[in-house]
Parts: structure tokens; sequence; C-alpha cells
């Protein structure tokens, strides 16, 4: 009959059978020891937060430029609109970037996250064509300079702009019009929702571009190069200033292109590389950079720029420092 009864017992969970005296011990003492509860999960990820500081210092950088050109009517040339461009272009990344973590942590959903992505894709790719646009205006400059201004330049600059940003918009446009990978994890880059072959696209192209901008840049090397080296002949000072300038010159558009470069090449080649399943941290260390040439471009092409320098200061002190205004432009500022 017991034998019975254990067998029925056996069958029963183990929280209905009857604990033995042993148990009962080992239960009371372990009831006496504090029970250590596990710490919490990060809420926000620290990247994320590094990422929305990132894009609160571009907007706010790039706002200050759009506003100079845009309240200045002598900054009208075709230079200013692209470097225009460019800045809002910038301004929109940022703003891109803030309004991603808000919609990350606030109000998550697949929308939200579609709409987010695309506004950053598009004025990342607004940005890069900008800054190809900005290279082909300052080789015209210099290969055209007698005929550069011209009303031909002018409708030049303005076609120009209205294909990169035409081009931006559709590229961004393409994960809400339905290329992405919300129904197909598989097919996921290293930004979600962006499928693989979008990323490797976007990645190809800007190869592309780098490859023209680093020719056009040897070009306006070379041609520098011979007007400094006119100048100095027509001022008899060949040995020193002609070395001094061209050195200037060279070294200017290797900060140029060696900061693009450092900037974007890791996120380019990372998504080449990489898909959905690979750690995040990789994705966000390559990120990360690629955003802070956002910060770099406004110190790159528009502070350093005369007229923006002189609208600044009149903004900011209703003067003009008398070194400023008396400055010559020379072949190094490129």
């Amino acid at each position: 009959m017991n034998e019975d009864l254990k067998v029925n017992l056996s069958w029963l969970p183990q929280d209905h059978v009857e604990a033995s005296p042993t148990e009962n011990v080992s239960a009371a003492v372990s009831s006496l020891i504090p029970v250590v509860e596990p710490e919490p999960e990060l809420i926000v990820n620290p990247w994320d937060i590094v990422l929305c500081t990132s894009g609160t210092l571009i907007s706010c950088e790039n706002a200050i430029v759009v506003l100079i050109i845009f309240h200045n009517p002598s900054l009208r040339a075709p230079m200013f609109l692209l470097i225009g461009s460019l800045a809002l272009a910038d301004l929109l990344a940022g703003i891109g970037l803030i309004v991603n973590f808000i919609f990350a942590y606030l109000l998550q959903s697949e929308s939200t996250k579609l709409v987010t992505v695309g506004l950053i894709v598009a004025s990342f790719s607004a940005s890069v064509c900008s800054l190809l646009a900005i290279t082909v205006d300052r080789y015209l400059s210099l290969y055209y300079a007698l005929t550069y201004n011209s009303e031909r330049t002018v409708t030049f600059t303005y076609v120009m702009l209205i294909l990169l940003w035409g081009a931006s918009i559709c590229i961004g446009l393409l994960p809400i019009m339905g290329w992405n990978c919300l129904k197909d994890e598989s097919t996921c880059s290293v930004i979600r929702p962006l499928t693989k072959n979008n990323a490797a696209i976007l990645s190809v192209s800007f190869l592309l571009m780098f490859a023209l901008m680093l020719q056009l840049y040897i070009q306006i090397c070379k041609i520098v190069m011979r007007h400094a080296h006119q100048i100095a002949l027509q001022h008899h000072f060949l040995a020193t200033s002609h070395y001094v300038t061209t050195r200037k010159g060279v070294s200017t558009l290797a900060i140029i292109l060696g900061t693009f470069a450092a900037c974007w090449m890791p996120f380019t080649l990372y998504s080449l590389i990489a898909d959905y399943t690979y750690p995040s941290m990789y994705t966000y260390a390559t990120l990360l950079p690629a955003t802070y040439n956002s910060i770099i471009n406004p110190v790159i092409y528009a502070f350093r720029n005369q007229e923006i320098q002189k609208a600044l200061w009149l903004i900011c002190c209703g003067c003009i420092p008398s070194n400023l205004s008396q400055r010559a432009r020379s072949p190094s500022d490129v």
C-alpha cells in the first residue's frame, strides 16, 4: 500500500509533495539570508546619448551658418549657396539624430523609425553631395577664372542644387516607400530598417564620389601651384614665398580631404562587409565619426571664409576687425 502511495505522489508537481525535514531546515536557513536583487539594466544606451549630443552640437553650429547666409543679401554668390546647402543638410542631419533619440525612447513604432531613418539618410546624403558640389565649384572657379562670375555659373549652381537635393530626398524616401527590412530581418543591414542592398548602394556611391573629389582636388592643387608660381615670378620672390604659399594650399586641401575620409570611410567600409548579425557597438563606433564630419564642416567651409567672418562679427559686436577687412585672398585660400 505504501508503494502505491509513493507512485501516485510521484505524478504530482513538486510543490504539492510534502517536504522532508531536511528540506524544511534548508528552507528556513535560506529565508534568513537577504535576497540580492539583480541590478536593473540601463534604460538608455550611452551610445544613443552621445549621438544625440552630437546631433545637438551639429544643429546649433550649422543653424548659425544658415541664418548668416539667409539674412545677408550679399552672400548670394554660387559659393555661398553651396555652403548654405551644406549647412542646411548638416542641420537637418543633426535634427534627425535628436528626433531619432526622442522617438526611440518615447514613441517607439515602426513608422517613426522609418521616418527618422529616412530623414537621417537623406540629410547625410545631401551633405556628402554638397561637399562634392563645393569641390566642383572650386575647381571651376580656378580653371575658368575669367568666365566664372557669369550668369551661366549661377544657373549651373542651381541645377546642381536641384539635382543633389532631389536625389537625396529620393534616397531618404526609399525605406518609407517599402524598401526596408521590417518584414524580413535576414535582409537587414547594420542600420535597421535599411536593407543590405540599400546600404551597399549608398556605400559604393560614397566611394565613387570620394574618388571624384580626390581627382578634382589633385587638379585644384596643380592649378594652385601654377598660380602661386606665376604670382611669385611677377613679384620677384620665387624661392621663399612660392614654397610657403604652395605648401599652405596643399596642406589646406590635404586637411579637407583627409578629414572627410577619416570621418566617413570607417562606416562606409563597415556597411559593405557587415550586416544585422554584427554587434551594435561596432555600428555605433563607426557611425559616430561620420557625424563628426557635420561638426567640422562649418569650421572648414564657412567660418574660414572671410565674408562669413565679417557677417558674423557684424552680428556679434557690430564691427569688423581691421586685420580682417584688409586681408587679401591668396592662392592658398581654396
